[in-house]
């Protein structure tokens, strides 16, 4: 099979599992027969929703008020310039309502633009955002780059929830239900100017949200280095009852021999020493065996795999999306990974690792730790000769 009918493939089972997926998001509260659907995931059940589109021509996602600029020729497609330290919003709407689809593209896809845009998503009219993630990052990809292949050379990334055709562009179809208000907002964190940003959010409006639907969260942490002996912690301090949706996971290897052999631990409901859930090893989470290829499905992959003159070992990105197995759990959650690793025995190590968590619960959050600073979130990522541009 060609690349092409591959990618091809993968694409339609992914929707497939995506829209059975979807009959089962919002999150069952204790006592409930089960868990209630979103309105008008059952397609195509006509629901009462009505779709709408959010770009920069129609920055309210107005009915008949797409492309009015230039008479409807093509006027401002994109935000034409983001100032450094600059905040931007791009959807302000009232509910409620559901995004379906978010996409972005920009012609400066270098490390130092997709780890240093910031993407918040605020629900409800909530004062901290409940999602705080790199561009990147939130798109499937760690350590500020595309989906490559051995040679470093960007590829198409098709999973069932987020996906970066060519490397050009970048699309997520998790849905994110709001009630009152959805508020999204991208920050320019680079220090130099990021033009050209292209964007478009399509949504619903409806009439209401089933009573126990979730709302979408996701958080972005790095650990340069990490500490030996120290699980590295992926999710603290979230309060339940909500389900766990996915994880994407970067690993800049500081040392030589193999890094995996951590187990990945989902300590629910009040688990203290012990995790209700413990895997048997990092790329056994990402559901491959035996070391990391790189390799795409659905539901899991390996979309990074670099060693060259500059990153002196590998330089891993991986995602798992819980489609068909989210992780429910009643009043609290908290993931982490150890750090383990293996040469003619297991050993303790220290290497370079960042994660973004994705889940669902009800709001208010908890509040989310800081937001790695710039240096702290670009460390290492950006080749010697281009980190005095």
């Amino acid at each position: 099979m060609n690349r092409k009918n591959h990618l091809y493939g993968i694409t339609m089972v992914a929707g497939a599992a995506w829209a059975a997926w979807l009959a089962g998001c919002a999150v069952e509260t204790v006592g409930t027969a089960g868990p209630p659907t979103l309105a008008g995931a059952e397609y195509p059940v006509i629901s009462d929703g009505v779709g709408r589109a959010i770009t920069w021509e129609n920055k309210t996602g107005a009915p008949g008020a797409g492309g009015k600029e230039r008479d409807g020729r093509k006027g401002s497609p994109a935000i034409k310039r983001i100032r450094p330290s600059e905040t931007v919003t791009l959807m302000d709407v009232d509910g409620p309502g559901m995004i379906r689809h978010i996409w972005i593209t920009i012609p400066n896809r270098s490390p130092n633009q997709l780890r240093n845009l910031i993407l918040r998503m605020y629900w409800d009219k909530e004062a901290s955002p409940s999602v705080e993630v790199p561009l990147g990052d939130f798109f499937g990809t760690a350590h500020g780059r595309v989906a490559c292949d051995e040679k470093g050379q960007p590829v198409h990334f098709a999973s069932a929830w987020t996906t970066e055709p060519n490397g050009r562009a970048f699309n997520c179809f998790f849905p994110m239900p709001f009630d009152s208000h959805a508020k999204i907002t991208v920050e320019n964190d680079t220090g130099e100017d990021s033009k050209a940003f292209f964007f478009q959010i399509d949504y619903e409006l409806m009439p209401r949200l089933p009573a126990h639907a979730g709302r979408f969260h996701a958080q972005f942490r790095r650990q340069n280095p990490t500490i030996e002996k120290q699980d590295y912690v992926i999710l603290d301090n979230v309060r339940g009852p909500g389900m766990y949706v996915g994880t994407v996971i970067g690993v800049r290897a500081l040392g030589p021999h193999w890094w995996g052999e951590g187990e990945l631990k989902m300590y629910m409901d009040g688990d203290t020493t012990y995790p209700t859930i413990c895997g048997t090893g990092s790329e056994d989470y990402f559901n491959a065996g035996w070391g990391m290829l790189l390799y795409q499905t659905p539901y899991h992959g390996c979309t990074l795999l670099l060693k060259n003159d500059f990153f002196k070992e590998a330089c891993v990105s991986m995602y798992r999306w819980h489609v068909l197995d989210p992780v429910r759990f009643r009043k609290s959650l908290k993931v982490t990974i150890q750090q383990i690793g293996y040469n003619k025995g297991l050993y303790e190590r220290s290497d370079d690792w960042c994660s973004t968590a994705y889940w669902y619960q009800f709001e208010p959050h908890n509040p989310f730790p800081p937001l790695p600073d710039r240096e702290a979130r670009i460390a290492g990522l950006i080749e010697p000769a281009k980190e005095t541009k």
